[in-house]
């Protein structure tokens, strides 16, 4: 059985780029399961994600392009290694999530992984692009990885300014590209009144357009904003309880600013759950240190949704930084 070496993409993030072996390996496991005896493999120095599987054919060589550290393939050839060349994964250019720059942004590449394997988890057939929702959308960088995948993207967003970023930007990326678009924000009105602001843009890709919708409001009130639209997937970073990350939902469970985000997700959870289509799923990130698996594990079941478990779905805990250990955590909706 043939033995292939996949060499990671580098990573600007050191620190995320020490500890994602072990996450890289676990989303090969879950995403491509035709690849077997996944394992970390170093050669002249150099570390490679070892993997024995048949003969990839294209669909199997497209699910390995889209691994979020995929930079290069080999087939080993006893003590050479033979080039295979992957497709190209994007359906729009990665600087679309690669250009903003900012304090607390998720690390790109965490954010493609994170989407990857709650993806893998949904159980029903696609009818067209995946409808990919981020209730905590910050400045868009899961949009836009789901986007540049082909994937339909919608989002909420307490923080107005944040909101207002991610609009601008994908307007101005959009028209320097050249990229046939539509794309405006409008204001939401309830009674006659103003209650927030509406991102709408669609965008032309070979074989059909993608659409985006983003809402300012209180991720809490998701449902509410979005009526009877549901999803295959909701993937959302929550709020870390720390200096540079998200806090404007976090403030609003208690006024206050909590060190976890416990209260929100108890009470987003079960509004979130209500969005996902049968068969879908959620995949959340989160600070272990303000919260225990075991407990958010809970609350997902009490929302009416199975938590994978065991195996490689329990090994993407990693370091971010002195106050901050982030895992991950995927559950379906039976």
């Amino acid at each position: 059985m043939p033995r292939y070496l996949l060499l990671r993409t580098p990573s600007a993030n050191r620190v995320y780029a020490g500890e994602s072996g072990p996450l890289t390996a676990a989303e090969l496991t879950i995403t491509a399961p035709f690849a077997r005896e996944v394992a970390d493999t170093e050669l002249a120095g150099v570390s490679y994600l070892s993997f024995e599987a048949d003969e990839l054919v294209e669909a199997q060589l497209e699910t390995v392009s889209r691994q979020s550290a995929a930079f290069a393939l080999f087939q080993a050839d006893g003590e050479l290694l033979r080039p295979v060349a992957l497709p190209r994964p994007f359906v729009l250019d990665d600087d679309l999530v690669t250009i903003p720059k900012y304090q607390g942004k998720t690390n790109e590449q965490f954010t493609q992984l994170l989407l990857n394997v709650t993806l893998a988890a949904i159980t029903r057939e696609p009818t067209g692009p995946r409808q990919v929702l981020d209730p905590l959308a910050g400045r868009g960088t899961t949009l836009s990885t789901a986007l540049m995948f082909g994937h339909d993207a919608y989002g909420v967003e307490g923080d107005e300014k944040a909101f207002e970023q991610m609009a601008s930007f994908l307007k101005t990326y959009l028209r320097r590209k050249r990229i046939k678009h539509t794309a405006d924000v409008t204001a939401v009105r309830r009674d006659g009144k103003a209650i927030g602001k509406r991102f709408d843009a669609e965008i032309a890709v070979d074989g059909g357009k993608l659409k985006v919708a983003s809402f300012t409001g209180d991720t809490r009130t998701s449902a509410e904003l979005f009526g009877k639209k549901k999803f295959d997937a909701i993937v959302a970073d929550a709020p870390y309880g720390v200096a540079h990350g998200a806090t404007t939902d976090v403030r609003g469970v208690s006024g206050k600013r909590d060190r976890s985000p416990a209260g929100l997700l108890r009470e987003a959870l079960p509004v979130w759950a209500g969005q996902l289509m049968h068969g879908g799923a959620l995949g959340l990130s989160w600070n272990t240190f303000g919260l225990s698996r075991e407990d958010l594990a809970s609350m997902l079941t009490s929302a009416g949704l199975a938590v994978q478990e065991g195996g490689a779905w329990e090994s993407f805990a990693h370091r971010v930084d002195s106050s901050i250990k982030r895992d991950l955590i995927v559950a379906v909706k039976p």
